[in-house]
C-alpha cells in the first residue's frame, strides 16, 4: 500500500503560485490594496496613485500637510503595512 500526502487547497496554491513566479507580485497587490486600511481614511482620501518599485511603495498624497504627517510616520507605515500581508514585501516609503 502506498501513504497518501494529503495536502490542503491553500497549500497546493501557495506552491503553485511561487513554483509560476507569482506570490511576490500578488502579495504586493494585496499590500498596495491594504494602503487605504493601513493609512486610514484620511490619507486614502487625499491618495492619488500608489505602486511599488525595488521593494519600495510610492505613494501620491494631494494635501502637503498630510504628506508632511505621514512622511514622519515612514517607518510605522512599512512594519503595519509589511504585516497586513504577512511577508516583508517593502523595505520603504516615499511620499510625493
Amino acid at each position: 500500500m502506498f501513504k497518501r500526502q494529503v495536502q490542503t487547497i491553500g497549500e497546493v496554491l501557495n506552491r503553485l503560485l511561487r513554483q509560476e513566479g507569482l506570490e511576490t507580485p500578488l502579495l504586493q497587490r494585496r499590500l498596495i490594496d491594504n494602503w487605504d486600511e493601513v493609512a486610514g481614511s484620511m490619507a486614502a482620501r487625499y491618495t492619488t496613485d500608489k505602486f511599488i518599485k525595488n521593494q519600495t511603495l510610492f505613494v501620491k498624497i494631494a494635501n502637503a500637510a498630510l504628506r508632511q504627517d505621514l512622511s514622519m510616520m515612514r517607518s510605522e507605515l512599512v512594519i503595519k503595512l509589511n504585516q497586513s500581508v504577512g511577508a516583508q514585501i517593502i523595505a520603504d516609503i516615499k511620499i510625493y
